[in-house]
C-alpha cells in the first residue's frame, strides 16, 4: 500500500472495543477501584478519559484539572469540564501555582529563563498529584500518551510519560483523532492544536517542526522497516526531514525504557552467586 493517509485509517469501532476491554480487564485484575486521569482539555487526555468512562462507567474515573498561573487558559478548562460532563466523569481542580512556587523558592539553581527544565517540573508535579489521588483512592493512573509523541520522545520523562496504563500508546496522533470522533469527543477538542502547556504559547507541531499528518506517515514507514529514502519517495517529503525524525526516535530511546544498570557477577571462594543454569558446563 502506498505511504498515504490511507495506511493510518483505523476500524474505530474495533479499536474502541479492544481498548475498553483492556482498561476494564486490567483494572479488575489489579484490584483497583478505578482510574485517575489528568484532564487538560486536549485531544489525548479527553480521548483517554472518555474511553475509561466507557470501559468502567464515569463514576470510576476521576479527572484532575491542574491549571497554573503561567499557562492558565480558561478555554482548556472549559473543554476539560465539557468532556467530563459528556461522559459522566467527576472532576477536581488543583491550582498548581503554590506548589510550583514552593519548588522555585526551594531550588538553589532555579532559573526562570530555563523554560524546558521548569516545564518538566510542571509535568512531574502533575504526575505527583495524580499518583497521590491514585494511592489514596486505590486507583490506577491512566496515561494519555499517543504513539507519535512516545516514538519521538515528545513527553516529560517521569512526568506525562508516567502512568500505570497507557490505552492510546499504540495509536498515532491522527488515529487518536479518528477514534475521538467515533466515541463522541466534542469536535472543538478533536480539531484544536495539541499543546503541552508547559510554557505560554507552546504548540506541539511548532515545537516539533512538522505536522502530525506528515510525522505519522514517517513513523509508520520507520515502524514497518522502510528505509528513509523509501519513506521520502512514498510520502513525498524531503529525505532530510525523514532522517531528522529517525535521529530523534533513536536519540530518545532512553525515555521509553526503564533505567539501565550494570550486570555484575560476584565470586567468592567456593561459592558462585550466578544462577545454576547460567554456569558454564563442566
Amino acid at each position: 500500500m502506498p505511504l498515504t493517509a490511507d495506511v493510518l485509517k483505523i476500524d474505530a469501532e474495533d479499536v474502541e472495543r479492544r481498548i475498553t476491554w483492556f482498561i476494564r480487564d486490567y483494572v479488575e485484575k489489579s484490584g483497583a477501584e478505578g482510574v485517575v486521569i489528568g484532564l487538560s482539555g486536549g485531544l489525548d487526555s479527553s480521548t483517554a478519559a472518555a474511553l475509561s468512562a466507557l470501559a468502567l462507567g464515569g463514576g470510576r474515573v476521576l479527572g484532575l484539572i491542574m491549571p497554573e498561573s503561567e499557562t492558565y487558559n480558561p478555554r482548556d478548562i472549559e473543554h476539560a469540564h465539557l468532556v467530563a460532563e459528556r461522559f459522566g466523569i467527576p472532576v477536581k481542580e488543583i491550582d498548581l501555582t503554590p506548589i510550583l512556587e514552593a519548588f522555585w523558592n526551594a531550588l538553589p539553581i532555579y532559573d526562570p529563563e530555563d523554560r524546558v527544565s521548569n516545564g518538566n517540573v510542571k509535568a512531574r508535579v502533575r504526575m505527583v498529584c495524580l499518583y497521590y489521588h491514585a494511592n489514596r483512592m486505590n486507583r490506577l493512573v491512566c496515561g494519555t500518551s499517543d504513539k507519535s509523541e512516545v516514538m519521538v520522545g515528545y513527553f516529560t520523562k517521569w512526568g506525562d510519560g508516567a502512568s500505570d496504563i497507557a490505552p492510546l500508546i499504540d495509536l498515532y496522533k491522527t488515529q487518536v483523532r479518528q477514534l475521538a470522533r467515533h466515541i463522541g469527543v466534542p469536535a472543538e477538542i478533536v480539531e484544536k492544536p495539541s499543546a503541552p502547556n508547559l510554557w505560554p504559547g507552546q504548540l506541539a507541531e511548532d515545537e516539533l517542526g512538522i505536522s502530525y499528518e506528515t510525522l505519522d506517515l514517517i513513523l509508520y514507514g520507520l515502524e514497518h522497516f522502510m528505509t528513509p529514502r523509501e519513506i521520502a519517495r512514498e510520502a513525498n517529503v524531503p529525505l532530510e526531514l525523514v532522517e531528522k525524525v529517525l535521529r530523534r526516535w533513536r536519540a530518545n530511546e532512553h525515555k521509553r525504557r526503564p533505567p539501565l544498570g550494570v550486570k555484575l557477577e560476584y565470586r567468592t571462594t567456593g561459592m558462585d552467586f550466578r544462577l545454576p543454569h547460567l554456569l558454564p558446563q563442566q
